[in-house]
């Protein structure tokens, strides 16, 4: 009976121990498992120096490479006119004629009397060889004919003036005149434009300014021609910035007969002159707010911190950091939504 009693009692102290261990393995693997659900899952990229390629790519509108209004000079009817709006004409080409019949006499009035005055001078030269008049009256006879030359001079400019010509070679692109027009000095009876070569004009930020330099290649899209690229280059840089501290960036296109572009359209203009360099980049898809608050968090000892990063050029899928990580330092690229500054995380791309 002894020995029967102490084996039940050492069956009873198994079935404790037993009993025991089973009750403590969930609470472990439970402990275990909390604390690495409490881990949240990053992809990461290390920050490494690469070739980065900077492209500009800006937003500008075309302009004529000449836009001029043509403005009248003198005053009266319009009597013909000889082009019509669309119509392409070259410098010196007549547009209108005005009513020239007072010029024209006003003209002739001035030829007599410049005749009148020659021969007046010559007579007093002859007196005073033979010394009747003195040197004072032939310089008055000298001084007459001179002046009668410039009223011929400024009576024959009214009657020029009388056709309005185009200073310009280029398109009509308005005409605000018709026969019958009363114009008067300084009306603008005309506009002509020059096409043949474009000016695109941009505004760049100062830090990709002092990048760029005249001559620099250029390319230039339209959403008329989206496959056709119109090849230019970069006339001048404004020597002073714009309210918004931006700079004027001119650039020159010729114009395509194949494909003809207008002014006053939009067109993208792509800087690819810039020479790629050596720069710490980051994946645009680690950043964390816009470019002028940029953020990234940071891998170290498998704890998440955020850091402030300044951002410097810009590629389409690549930023440079000027200031805020090192050259390999871990940054995440995905999982940073669920993230905090101070969270543990587990790095799931290794």
């Amino acid at each position: 009976m002894r020995y029967k009693r102490l084996f039940m009692i050492i069956v009873c102290l198994i079935v404790i121990i037993l009993i025991y261990w089973l009750m403590q393995k969930p609470a472990s693997d439970t402990a275990r498992l909390s604390a690495i659900t409490t881990d949240v899952p990053v992809s990461i990229i290390i920050a490494q120096k690469q070739r980065l390629v900077t492209n500009i790519l800006l937003v500008g509108t075309i302009n004529a490479s000449n836009d001029v209004n043509v403005i009248s000079e003198t005053q009266g009817t319009v009597k013909e006119i000889y082009v019509k709006v669309g119509q392409y004409v070259s410098a010196a080409t007549v547009l209108a004629r005005v009513d020239d019949e007072i010029p024209r006499s006003n003209l002739a009035a001035a030829e007599i009397n410049y005749q009148k005055t020659i021969r007046d001078y010559e007579r007093s030269e002859a007196l005073f060889q033979e010394n009747s008049i003195s040197p004072a009256q032939l310089d008055a006879a000298r001084l007459g004919m001179k002046a009668a030359e410039n009223q011929r001079d400024i009576a024959r400019r009214q009657l020029e003036n009388t056709q309005i010509k185009s200073p310009i070679s280029g398109t009509v692109n308005s005409r605000n005149i018709n026969v019958g027009t009363m114009v008067q000095p300084g009306m603008t009876v005309a506009n002509i434009v020059d096409i043949s070569t474009l000016k695109v004009n941009v505004n760049v930020a100062e830090q990709e300014a002092f990048k760029l330099k005249v001559g620099d290649k250029v390319e230039v899209t339209t959403d008329i021609y989206p496959e056709n690229k119109f090849i230019g280059r970069l006339d001048n840089i404004a020597a002073k910035a714009d309210a918004a501290h931006t700079y004027p960036v001119e650039i020159i296109v010729p114009n395509s007969d194949q494909y003809p572009l207008k002014a006053g359209m939009f067109a993208r203009v792509s800087f690819t002159s810039l020479a790629p360099d050596e720069a710490l980049t980051i994946p645009r898809l680690a950043l964390i707010g816009s470019i002028k608050n940029a953020q990234v968090f940071r891998i170290k000892k498998g704890v998440a911190n955020l850091r402030s990063v300044v951002i410097g050029r810009q590629s389409s899928e690549y930023l440079e950091v000027l200031n805020g990580i090192s050259r390999g330092d871990s940054i995440v690229i995905n999982g940073q939504n669920n993230l905090v500054n101070g969270t543990r995380v587990i790095i799931i791309n290794k």
